[in-house]
């Protein structure tokens, strides 16, 4: 071939890229392309983004290369580069949510109509979302213990180094690119860059103590990577490939996948019930947006409210604290604490947002429906010295640290911070 574009989209590297290795591969000409959502709010992941396409056109200016950047429609400005530039194929990786899948199946129709070639690559995880079947019949695993032993034993792609060089067509229009409003908070900063050098660092020093370490919520000992997974800064292939000693972390990124096809089989996951079990939520408007401010008077999870406010990012296991009280103790619709998520967190994508909060909510993948996460004990046993709800709470810091997680208790003044809203346990 002549001529192709490669559409990026959530794969925002140079390194362990199927789609940018095979067209570098099979043409004379590549060009990667990027279109900006023009409707994406103002905000830390639009920054974050902004970082991503910086780093990812310096990385591809070193290899004689270039990235091409739009605005609008993906699949309008790919069919129209590739036809100013007489492409004879359009190459991007494939994704599992409702809109991307659309947007693959309308990019390949404009190919066939244009009599060009599409071709989708996978990338976004380890393991393709339908490339496991369950022996007993069914088109995806609903429980993850089978699928993660049938995970570890799929064989995997190989390894795919970044390209020696790009060749982009004469007289290329670059275009702008975008210019942030809010710059993500300074633990994250975006591109594949700082990415790879974040997992170097902590596959080397930290990966080890993984499994012992990744509940302690004041402590620094989980990866952080989640950012650059969504983003697709890093390779989560190439990630699993160097965590050596590291089953711990290794079992998440199946945890990742696993949600990945449990989305490609149930597209609707991010808006109906994966297993619909008639719950009754309550319409508590005034308790939702207390919960979404950090002041429900539940110090632990007003902490980890505070620190997605703060950081765009929370502590895993504030994720489970903070949505398990919302829907199990409020009683307030999951979908209104995931949208509430996926507009804040830097890593929040539909598959893995909306399934954790299916199965926290107990209408998703949990075997144990009516599981409800005790607030309390957890912050006793996570955060045995108040030092993570401190660092987020600072109405609490004149509170003594056998009373931090139940200030209503202390004779100490809290300085404004709410009484519950709920009775504790």
């Amino acid at each position: 071939m002549d001529t192709v574009v490669v559409l990026f989209d959530r794969d925002l590297r140079v390194h362990d890229h199927p789609a940018l290795a095979a067209a570098c591969e099979e043409a004379r000409q590549v060009v990667p392309l990027f279109v900006v959502d023009p409707a994406m709010p103002e905000g830390p992941r639009r920054g974050f983004l902004a970082e991503c396409l910086a780093d990812l056109r310096g990385s591809l200016r070193e290899r004689g290369g270039e990235l091409a950047i739009r605005r609008g429609d993906p699949v309008a400005e790919a069919m129209r580069l590739a036809g100013e530039l007489s492409a004879q194929a359009v190459f991007t990786g494939l994704d599992v949510g409702s809109p991307a899948r659309r947007r693959q199946r309308r990019l390949a129709r404009e190919c066939a109509n244009a009599r060009m070639e599409f071709r989708g690559f996978p990338g976004v995880t380890i393991v393709p979302p339908g490339a496991l079947r369950p022996s007993g019949g069914g088109d995806h695993y609903r429980v993850f213990t089978p699928y993660w032993r049938a995970w570890s034993r799929h064989r995997r792609r190989q390894v795919l180094k970044a390209p020696g060089m790009v060749v982009v067509p004469g007289g290329l229009d670059p275009g702008p690119l975008p210019v942030p409003g809010h710059r993500p908070h300074e633990l994250f900063r975006g591109g594949e860059t700082v990415g790879r050098r974040r997992a170097r660092q902590w596959l080397r020093h930290c990966v080890a103590d993984y499994a012992d370490g990744h509940d302690d919520l004041a402590g620094n000992r989980t990866s952080k990577l989640s950012p650059y997974l969504r983003f697709g800064c890093v390779s989560p292939l190439e990630l699993e490939s160097l965590a050596e000693d590291g089953d711990a972390f290794v079992r998440q990124l199946c945890w990742r996948d696993f949600f990945h096809q449990v989305t490609e089989a149930f597209p609707r996951i991010d808006r109906d019930d994966y297993r619909p079990r008639g719950h009754d939520w309550h319409d508590d408007r005034d308790a939702a947006q207390a919960w979404k401010e950090g002041m429900t008077g539940i110090p632990i999870v007003d902490a980890g409210v505070r620190q997605l406010l703060a950081e765009g990012w929370m502590h895993n296991r504030a994720r489970m604290i903070v949505a398990s009280f919302l829907v199990k103790r409020l009683r307030v619709d999951w979908r209104i604490g995931a949208e509430f998520f996926s507009e804040r967190l830097l890593d929040g994508d539909v598959a893995n947002n909306h399934g954790n909060w299916q199965w926290v909510a107990g209408t998703g993948n949990d075997t144990r429906p009516n599981r409800t996460v005790n607030h309390l004990r957890q912050a006793r046993r996570f955060d045995p010295d108040g030092e993570y709800v401190r660092r987020y709470v600072p109405e609490l810091a004149a509170v003594p640290p056998n009373a931090v997680h139940e200030p209503w208790r202390s004779p100490v003044g809290v300085g404004g911070y709410p009484a519950p809203l709920v009775t504790t346990d």
